[in-house]
């Protein structure tokens, strides 16, 4: 299967920059006897469409591979970024940056990426703290509960930033929380790259952990898991991968929830094959929901959280209706 995801990923990659309102030779594209300057294809297939492809691709994968990580660390098929609070916590950090011109970088970050990642550590560490406050371990009933608390509270705040702002502002960052992908260079890619890098290798130490911790954590602390800092590893690593994919494109919905159960239905539950499958699957899925959302009414471009939205809510609620989806 891991070729099958592979090579959706790579047609994906090949074909999505190719195809929008404004029809490219690729003949032309890679024509060196062009000027660059001069050459309209290169320049719409390179500027414009390929950064896109490429951020819909890290956003994709980072989001299924966080909606992976919190299915199995809390042992619950609706653990998303979503429902622990942690996109609106990134949400709230970039709209406060954007709002409020935060000109800050730290370690070579720009103040946007940087105020998201803040922002959705900020909303796991006060899920987390609430959920082990009674020092009897991670109660994941206590962590979703308090999730789905910072979510509203934390929508609530950036309303209210909303509110603050002007028109300019307000008509941008309304544009930004519909989930949009027009990021027009690589610089934001870039920026949050050493992110992803070490979110991603965070994860490359996680699936035999998880698929100990799914079946219990007393079971995973006998054969020998820290449960303890599997789970902070986890919970970090999920967090850096959705505050950098936040910060290019803005809260994007359900990729964390369908894409995992999608890849299941294929794969199986084994966190070995599941983890890196998610990524790809959840690249090519994001990847074909830009493009839906930059073809479908040309030249008007829609926001493409909406696609996703549109796609993965009806496939979810036929998943929920698939009982065996959730044995």
């Amino acid at each position: 299967m891991f070729a099958v995801f592979s090579a959706l990923l790579l047609g994906a990659l090949v074909v999505a920059p190719v195809v929008g309102s404004t029809h490219i030779s690729l003949a032309r594209v890679f024509d060196r006897s062009i000027p660059f300057a001069d050459n309209l294809d290169a320049q719409i297939f390179f500027i414009a469409r390929l950064p896109r492809v490429v951020a819909a691709a890290l956003v994709g994968g980072s989001l299924a591979a966080s909606g992976v990580v919190f299915q199995a660390l809390l042992r619950n098929p609706l653990a998303t970024p979503d429902t622990l609070g942690v996109s609106s916590g990134a949400a709230l950090g970039a709209m406060l940056a954007i709002t409020f011109h935060f000109d800050v970088a730290v370690a070579g970050l720009p103040p946007i990426p940087l105020a998201s990642f803040v922002g959705s550590l900020c909303a796991l560490a006060v899920v987390y703290a609430l959920a082990t406050a009674r020092r009897r371990g991670l109660s994941t009933t206590v962590l979703l509960l308090a999730g789905v608390t910072m979510t509203g509270f934390l929508s609530a705040l950036t309303l209210f930033t909303q509110y603050l702002a002007d028109f300019t502002d307000t008509f941008r960052t309304v544009r930004w929380l519909m989930g949009m992908l027009d990021v027009g260079s690589y610089v934001p890619i870039l920026t949050v790259l050493p992110m992803l890098i070490a979110a991603f290798a965070l994860f490359a130490t996680l699936p035999r952990a998880l698929d100990l911790i799914s079946l219990g954590t007393d079971a995973a602390a006998a054969r020998g898991v820290n449960v303890i800092r599997a789970e902070r590893i986890a919970l970090l690593s999920a967090s850096l991968a959705t505050g950098a994919a936040v910060s290019i494109s803005g809260p994007i919905s359900f990729i964390g929830l369908v894409v995992p159960h999608m890849v299941r239905l294929f794969v199986g539950s084994d966190h070995r094959l599941v983890l890196p499958a998610s990524v790809l699957f959840g690249a090519v899925f994001l990847i074909g929901c830009d493009l839906v959302a930059r073809t479908a009414f040309a030249p008007v471009e829609l926001p493409v959280g909406i696609i996703t939205a549109v796609v993965g809510g009806p496939f979810f609620l036929w998943l929920l209706m698939r009982s065996s989806t959730w044995e």
